[in-house]
């Protein structure tokens, strides 16, 4: 479903800056695979999933979604097939809109938007039938500014914004660092339900070494650009976050340290 073959990437090219963030990246989603991504600052987990979403062009490599070679699309040329939600709860979502408002865009990534005025009672109730799910009560308010609801609502509406036209590749990006534990964990859950549901494949970049093992099947670890680890079936089923420290520490040869993974254990 989705591929990256010998993906280079390589920033400030040529000067005294120059940093390979990716140095050959080979990664193969099969269909409805849930992989998580772990690994310190700077390893490459980000220019990763950008270079998957279109934000960013590959120096070399391909991008392979649904046998598409996308490599030379921009972001908004795969939005078709490609949803993300990112860190921040304010993005992804119009905070002058109301929640259906919102969810109609979403209905319309990938194609030319019209004008109309108001919101047709056959997409309200599916609008309503969507949110149901989220036990939040949004689905009560539909006709509210998104800007009026909390972090974690607006997390959770982003979600369904983003698995509404059930995409062809979920990317998930740290999308619960900036909720506190019990919020997170609620989008943990929102996220599993609806991965579940719809067979969704699946990348997410986490901080969190317990939700890396928690979600999905597999979970990557990248270290200076590169792919260390890939942990997947029983051997993943019996990990604790010690074993992964320790497996990492092993193959890269130092300390996975990042202040936010510490703080996460």
């Amino acid at each position: 479903m989705l591929k990256v073959i010998d993906g280079i990437k390589v920033f400030n090219q040529g000067t005294v800056n120059e940093n390979i963030a990716l140095k050959g990246i080979g990664l193969e989603l099969a269909e409805g695979e849930f992989t998580t991504v772990i690994g310190s600052n700077g390893a490459g987990k980000s220019t990763l999933l950008n270079v998957v979403a279109g934000s960013l062009n590959l120096d070399r490599g391909k991008v392979i979604i649904d046998g598409k070679d996308l490599t030379a699309k921009s972001d908004y040329q795969r939005a078709n097939l490609i949803s993300r939600v990112f860190q921040d709860p304010l993005q992804g979502t119009a905070a002058s809109m109301t929640i259906a408002e919102n969810l109609v865009l979403a209905l319309k990534r990938g194609s030319r938007l019209g004008f109309s005025i108001g919101v047709a009672s056959t997409r309200r109730k599916k609008f309503k039938e969507a949110l149901s799910s989220l036990n939040l009560g949004l689905e009560d308010r539909l006709d509210d500014k998104v800007g009026l609801l909390s972090g974690g609502q607006r997390q959770a509406l982003t979600l369904v914004m983003a698995t509404l036209q059930r995409p062809k590749v979920l990317l998930l990006d740290e999308h619960t660092a900036a909720l506190d534990p019990k919020t997170a964990q609620n989008i943990v859950d929102i996220t599993k339900r609806l991965v579940n549901d719809y067979n969704l494949t699946t990348l997410m970049v986490t901080h969190d070494l317990d939700h890396a093992i928690e979600l999905g099947s597999r979970t990557i670890m990248m270290d200076n650009g590169n792919i260390v680890l890939d942990i997947k079936g029983e051997e993943r089923a019996e990990m604790t976050i010690d074993d992964l420290l320790e497996q990492f520490t092993e193959v890269s040869g130092h300390r996975l340290t990042n202040d936010r993974i510490l703080l996460a254990q």
